[in-house]
């Protein structure tokens, strides 16, 4: 048996604890430095951390890990502060006959006020095939000749001429630009996500995969790399009986049928479905590409096989939809079984008190993404653009979550938000909105123990560190944050992270 005990460190996950003591993969005992001296002189590894922050690992609960990697080597235009610099770097990135893969552009922030249009990125790839798809995921600005590659695209829902494709059109092209990345390239972009999210503290991630994101090959690629980081993978596909759905499930390996099963887009792309038209397109309310009826057939279909169902949710309308939904499979198979199945929605940024006193009471999870306030909120926000300031300040509200009883989880839906969990931490303590903000502690228990909670996980101690919960914790230098909140001069510095025993980052030189 190997051991380890650490000393002098700052663990505020157990009241008054500033040493732990763990053997293999598992966390034995938390206490006084003296205590701990006495009770393991005898441990393999003997850590003095000089008051050092020890917390749970973090899990991220919302990630796409293939498109994260990517951008290591790719176009990522998450820091591009103007159309014609974009325009600028595709000139300087395009490759004839070979396809340009970016991301993280945002018309909202760019003086031009709007996105490049296929004349203007022609011009600037020349021949090349180019796919840029928006910050949020749901639209990208392609080139003639990737459209070339996707002839389907064309007159499909969401297809124009000259502006980003949504909806299907969006599917097509960015089908056409995955199917030119090789083997080699995608678990190369895999494990360079992975070794990011070790390096900020993540030690478990949970993949939203699904027909339209990402594919079987890429999923199963994922699921098989020998990282370290436990990877969680979900297939967004819907099914209409209980069969169905463990077929899909034993197709693709996945944990469950939730994740990115697309009941709307996103505001960003204006394909979120909404109530009330938008604010700055009056003409549109987005988009809904789940019925009630499909949404009960998935949730019962799955509450029936056992495997746990879910959503991805964004505009008022879609959450009536799924409430609506809900409801009609609670009066098929009954609320205990629903609730045993602990199904989960992602994002769910527009929901009302009634609907969230509903998901409390059903056990469904809440898959929320902090980082999302943090760069879209407050009163001069895409949010409030989009929406108008009245109904973008009730967005995102964590506060109604958790006072509700609604089990949270953090993630960060990378690349369109960073994995940060810290970032995410502070977003959710320092929310654009009065009243919406949680607490540090509430925080980070939704980033840590909330993350094994949205995958349905019995081990009640997982995300913690008490005795017997599995050896899984990050160790921070501890400048930036304390029990109250956070100071002005940053976010903490990993410095190693653990995922039941197994050391999968260290900073070099930082724990002697």
């Amino acid at each position: 048996m190997a051991s380890t005990l650490l000393l002098d460190g700052h663990i505020p996950a157990v009241a008054g604890a500033t040493a732990l003591a763990i053997v293999d993969d598992t966390v034995v005992w938390a206490g006084a430095d003296i205590t701990g001296r006495e009770r393991f002189r005898d441990a393999d590894e003997v850590l003095r951390l000089h008051g050092a922050l020890v917390t749970p690992a973090f899990v991220d609960a919302h990630v796409h890990a293939t498109s994260a990697g990517l951008l290591a080597k790719g176009l990522d235009l998450r820091g591009c502060v103007s159309l014609a610099q974009c325009l600028d770097l595709v000139t300087q990135r395009s490759v004839p006959g070979m396809v340009l893969w970016g991301h993280g552009w945002d018309e909202t922030c760019w003086p031009e006020g709007r996105a490049p249009t296929r004349t203007e990125l022609d011009r600037a790839a020349g021949h090349a095939p180019v796919y840029l798809s928006r910050i949020d995921g749901h639209s990208a600005a392609v080139t003639s000749a990737l459209v070339d590659r996707a002839p389907a695209a064309v007159d499909s829902p969401g297809w124009a001429a000259e502006r980003p494709l949504t909806q299907q059109a969006h599917h097509h092209v960015r089908r056409a630009a995955r199917e030119s990345i090789t083997c080699g390239q995608r678990r190369a972009a895999q494990h360079t996500f992975l070794d990011q999210a070790a390096g900020r503290g993540v030690a478990v991630v949970h993949e939203c995969a699904g027909p339209d994101i990402s594919g079987i090959d890429d999923l199963a690629d994922l699921l098989a790399a020998a990282h370290g980081v436990e990877v969680v993978g979900y297939w967004g596909q819907a099914v209409s009986t209980a069969q169905q759905a463990r077929e899909l499930l034993a197709a693709t390996g996945a944990h469950g049928l939730a994740g990115d099963l697309f009941c709307d887009g996103s505001l960003g792309s204006r394909t979120a479905w909404l109530r009330s038209p938008y604010t700055d397109v009056p003409s549109t309310r987005g988009v809904g590409y789940l019925d009630e009826q499909q949404i009960a057939e998935h949730v019962e279909s799955c509450t029936v096989a056992g495997v746990q169902a879910g959503f991805h949710v964004i505009g008022d309308a879609a959450a009536d939809a799924v409430m609506a939904g809900f409801g009609t499979a609670q009066a098929a198979v009954g609320g205990r079984a629903l609730r045993q199945c602990r199904h989960r929605l992602e994002h769910l940024e527009m929901v009302d008190p009634h609907q969230v006193r509903q998901l409390a009471a059903l056990g469904v999870v809440a898959s929320v993404q902090p980082g999302f306030d943090a760069a879209w909120g407050g009163a001069h926000g895409m949010y409030a653009q989009r929406l108008g300031a009245s109904r973008a300040a009730a967005m995102n509200c964590l506060a109604l979550l958790e006072e509700a009883g609604v089990m949270i989880a953090f993630g960060s839906d990378a690349p369109v938000t960073p994995v940060d969990p810290w970032a995410a931490v502070r977003a959710a303590v320092h929310h654009h909105s009065p009243g919406s903000a949680i607490d540090i502690g509430q925080a980070v228990a939704a980033h840590t123990r909330g993350g094994y909670q949205a995958a349905a996980a019995r081990d009640s101690l997982a995300g913690t560190l008490l005795p017997g919960a599995p050896a899984s914790y990050a160790i921070w230098d501890g400048a930036g944050v304390t029990d109250a909140g956070f100071s002005d001069i940053g976010s903490p510095r990993c410095l190693r992270t653990v995922h039941r025993g197994r050391i999968l980052f260290e900073q070099a030189g930082a724990l002697v």
